[in-house]
């Protein structure tokens, strides 16, 4: 994983640039609640519009997805390791979409046609989930709307870091990511009151009842849909880097390779471990199992899930703030290691009082990690490689849930639950481990930790 000539040639992170190029970027942050409620007003509008449209897709999304395992496991009869290879194949299509998304949107300088093309596949894929009779029915449904989320995932995030400065990327994604959360939030109480409203039997749902929840799961898609075509701005982008030149016999750029030269070992390390952590990190249907194992009922999902997703609000609002403070990978490996003490503790659980609090300590991982991750991807990269490292980066986030999944349910059904969970908190800890041994500091974590 070390450097090439070539690497080294093209890498502009050099540390006294970058010392120097921070000193004059990274103001004093104001301290308290107000401090930082000054610090997000300030960011620009198309953050806030990016955010609102996550937000209403994940309204729509979070409806179906904790009922889901339930209409899957009871209604089709499909077994965890099944249930497994559903969500990690379209997890798996999903972040090799997003490699290719990514560097299209940097070849061509456009990402907003990307995103909305996503969000306009996922918002058609969805409701179909309504007239699904057997799992390979969800399982292409599934992969359409994944496939939409592959489209527009890399594009937004490079979206977001081309509006933001520097000192400023922990926070934007923190911003987003909160807002994604509240949509998490929203969309399981959403689905709550209808399963209330239209269930038969409200802790033994028919296939007629999923059918009507699904279908009503629809509309906040649409919504999204419409709050991405006229709301969300593209910026004026070069079609290719700043440091390109014209072919002298064509006048034309030569074409741009998707690959990983021009990305350092630093990088290349980072896309390495976030590979392996993503091995421990299954679908959450097996969480939303392990509960229902423990004594939460079907109608009580959606509120847990409600829960989850609002600890993930709270700790994503400051979490990517800290991490513009406090260094991406701090907030990374800390994340990391209380993901492998929550799986950990799944592995033991025995009560809903236990499957509630381990919840919410879960939803502090993400606040912790998730907006740090996507900052620390563009602290890595230049400019002009951004939609590509992300796609990268969701590639390596993804290529191992297929996996990891199949793991997860194949331990569950050779060894049971507690092994299964207590495999997956030991590759997560390695992973947090690796990455505070391997992954050097660069752009902001290197200034901070030069003391500026």
């Amino acid at each position: 994983m070390g450097k090439t000539d070539t690497d080294e040639a093209s890498d502009p992170l050099d540390p006294e640039i970058v010392h120097s190029l921070e000193s004059r970027l990274i103001p004093t942050l104001e301290g308290g609640i107000s401090g930082l409620w000054r610090r997000y007003r300030r960011l620009p509008r198309n953050v806030f519009a990016i955010s609102l449209v996550s937000l209403l897709n994940d309204v729509s999304s979070e409806i179906i997805y904790p009922l889901l395992p339930f209409f899957l496991n009871n209604t089709l009869g499909v077994s965890p390791r099944v249930l497994g290879s559903i969500e990690g194949a379209a997890e798996s299509i999903s972040s090799l979409l997003k490699l290719f998304a990514g560097h299209f949107s940097d070849r061509f300088g456009k990402r907003k046609i990307f995103v909305v093309s996503g969000y306009v596949l996922s918002s058609l894929a969805r409701p179909l989930l309504a007239f699904a009779t057997n799992w390979h029915h969800v399982l292409a449904i599934r992969l359409s709307d994944r496939v939409g989320k592959g489209i527009r995932t890399a594009p937004r995030d490079a979206m977001i870091a081309d509006n933001v400065a520097v000192q400023e990327r922990g926070l934007a994604f923190g911003l987003h990511r909160a807002m994604d959360h509240t949509g998490a939030v929203v969309g399981p109480l959403i689905g709550y009151v209808l399963v209330l409203l239209f269930a038969s039997d409200r802790n033994a749902l028919v296939a007629a009842d999923f059918t009507t929840i699904f279908l009503l799961a629809s509309i906040p898609a649409l919504a999204a849909v419409l709050v991405v075509s006229f709301f969300v701005r593209e910026l004026d982008r070069p079609k290719t880097p700043p440091d390109s030149t014209l072919d002298s016999t064509t006048n034309a750029v030569p074409p741009m390779r998707l690959s990983l030269r021009g990305f350092d070992g630093n990088f290349k390390w980072f896309l390495v471990i976030i590979a392996l952590f993503t091995l421990s990190n299954s679908s959450d249907f097996f969480l939303l199992l392990r509960a229902r194992d423990a004594g939460v009922s079907v109608l009580s999902t959606p509120l847990l899930w409600a829960a989850l997703h609002a600890s993930k609000v709270l700790s994503s609002i400051f979490g990517g703030d800290l991490s513009d403070r406090l260094g991406r990978k701090r907030l990374i490996v800390s994340g990391w290691i209380l993901y492998a003490a929550v799986y950990a503790g799944f592995a033991f659980v025995s009560n809903e009082f236990s499957a509630w609090i381990l919840f919410l300590i879960y939803g502090i991982y993400f606040g912790l990690a998730e907006g740090a991750e996507k900052a620390l991807v563009a602290d890595l990269v230049r400019p002009d490689q951004r939609g590509t490292a992300y796609g990268l980066y969701n590639l390596a986030f993804g290529i191992t849930v297929l996996p990891a999944s199949l793991l997860m349910g194949t331990l569950w059904d050779w060894r049971g639950a507690k092994t299964a969970f207590l495999v997956s908190a030991i590759l997560g800890a390695g992973a947090a481990l690796l990455m505070l041994m391997l992954v050097k500091p660069r752009g902001h974590d290197q200034a901070l930790e030069s003391g500026i």
